[in-house]
């Protein structure tokens, strides 16, 4: 490819100029990479990934033993195509390897002492993974961050309001960085103490943001939150929302309410936060689903079972690798989501892939009831369509004479508090949820505010079949 103003690509890592920044008018950052034609950009991708690969390679205990065994090797790789014969790697193996060589694990690509950032999970579901970033990466981290901050809209003038968690998380850090090296306006307000939510509102009221950051979830929290004090939210003056950690922003009726509730665009984003830069799925502001940007992050939608590629139309889980990671890079790494891909154009004249539906939901958040695989992406859509749905639900699959059943627990609004307009309310619910899930579903209501609102990623699946198992096998 031609030079690029901003970056050189002739060496590896690539070398950014950390004063470049397009013309605010610009509608892109690289336009020359992120406009190529595809295959002129497997090019660049070809040639990075084989550095990548090299150094992981020399570098790694952890991936030269997984590749011997496969077979394969830097040399083995002569198309981008080739990448597929090379094995997954599942969250699993990165704890176990943590474990077995504490505390990064031998997928360490550089000396501990150059470890300049720790971040991690946080465990609740097993033994934490510890992300050892580098100096460098996390510079090229607030690169692509910008760069694709840039594709959603936001500008140096903006006012950037964060809403999430500084803590391990790096959804919030990773904003926070990328909005800084944009050249705007940061406001890091946080989330999950006792009150703040509150004092966020009343903050964003004075100080005007033009951008907010968090979860699809703490978005409608925060909507509700300006109400209760007698504030449209639409007042505050949001131009851009964008979002990660769950799915919301790409369900379109949970999309359509937060345009219509903030009266700024909705941004969907994200990946894995192992993969950081995560914002590498990420939509424009022409909001068509998220672009993969391919030449930092270079993904892979794969059926679930053999992790080989789908092809364009398909629907699969992504697998990611890394591009420009020194420290700690993934390659191949299992994402367990679920997307569909297409390589149909976007009036933004991008060239990458799109995932048009978003992230939908996750191979293990899937539930069967009588037979039928059920997505809480979908029960989320098709409430959030429905008026007089007060905003928040909760999902209870049980188990009872050996046959399950589904609960569907909902808030309705004020204005069909009225018996006869929640019977009316109840039934329409009732007749969507079976069309669109292809099983029949209770619905219960309950008031709009009765239900705990989330400051962080929402847990609205509960699954009790367990404790039937638990009491027919004592039987």
């Amino acid at each position: 490819m031609k030079a690029t103003p901003g970056v050189d690509l002739s060496v590896w890592p690539p070398r950014y100029d950390p004063a470049y920044r397009p013309d605010p008018a610009s509608e892109y950052w690289f336009g020359e990479i992120e406009c190529a034609d595809p295959r002129a950009r497997d090019r660049l991708i070809l040639a990075k990934l084989r550095r990548q690969l090299e150094w992981a390679w020399t570098r790694s205990a952890f991936y030269r033993r997984k590749w011997e065994a496969a077979g394969v090797s830097p040399a083995t790789l002569e198309s981008l195509g080739d990448l597929a014969k090379f094995p997954v790697v599942q969250k699993a193996e990165l704890r176990a390897s943590q474990a077995a060589a504490p505390p990064f694990g031998d997928y360490l690509c550089v000396e501990p002492g150059e470890v300049a950032r720790i971040h991690g999970t946080s465990g609740t579901t097993g033994r934490p993974t510890v992300f050892g970033v580098g100096r460098d990466d996390w510079a090229r981290i607030g690169e692509a961050h910008a760069r694709i901050l840039w594709g959603a809209g936001i500008r140096p003038d903006d006012r950037v309001l964060i809403c999430s968690f500084f803590s391990l998380y790096l959804g919030s850090w990773g904003a926070l960085t990328g909005a800084e090296r944009l050249g705007a306006t940061v406001f890091p307000f946080g989330a999950g103490v006792a009150g703040q939510t509150l004092m966020a509102v009343e903050w964003a009221r004075e100080l005007r943001p033009t951008a907010f950051y968090g979860t699809p979830s703490y978005a409608l929290h925060f909507a509700e939150t300006a109400r209760r004090e007698g504030i449209d939210p639409r007042e505050l003056g949001f131009r851009t929302l964008f979002f990660s950690g769950e799915p919301g922003a790409g369900i379109p009726a949970t999309k359509r309410r937060i345009e219509e509730t903030f009266g700024g665009r909705c941004v969907d984003m994200g990946s894995m936060a192992e993969m950081s830069p995560w914002m590498t799925n990420a939509e424009c502001r022409h909001r068509t689903g998220m672009h993969l940007w391919q030449d930092l992050v270079y993904a892979e939608v794969c059926d679930p079972e053999t992790f080989a590629p789908v092809p364009f139309g398909g629907e699969g889980t992504p697998v990611y690798t890394h591009l420009e990671r020194t420290s700690q890079p993934m390659i191949r790494l299992v994402s367990g989501d679920l997307a569909r891909w297409t390589d149909a154009p976007c009036p933004c004249g991008r060239t990458y892939p799109r995932l048009p539906d978003g992230l939908y939901g996750r191979i293990d958040d899937m539930f069967i009831v009588r037979g039928e695989n059920i997505y809480p992406s979908a029960i989320e859509d098709t409430l959030r369509a429905i008026e007089g749905f007060g905003g928040e639900y909760r999902v209870i699959v049980s188990r009872r004479e050996a046959m399950d059943e589904l609960l569907v627990r909902a808030e309705y609004a004020a204005s069909h508090a009225e018996p006869g307009a929640r019977a009316k309310l109840s039934a329409t619910m009732a007749v969507r949820l079976r069309a669109r899930l292809g099983v029949g579903a209770l619905v219960e209501l309950v008031p709009e505010g009765t239900l705990p609102r989330s400051e962080f990623k929402a847990r609205r699946v509960i699954d009790d079949r367990d404790l039937y198992r638990e009491r027919t096998s004592n039987v």
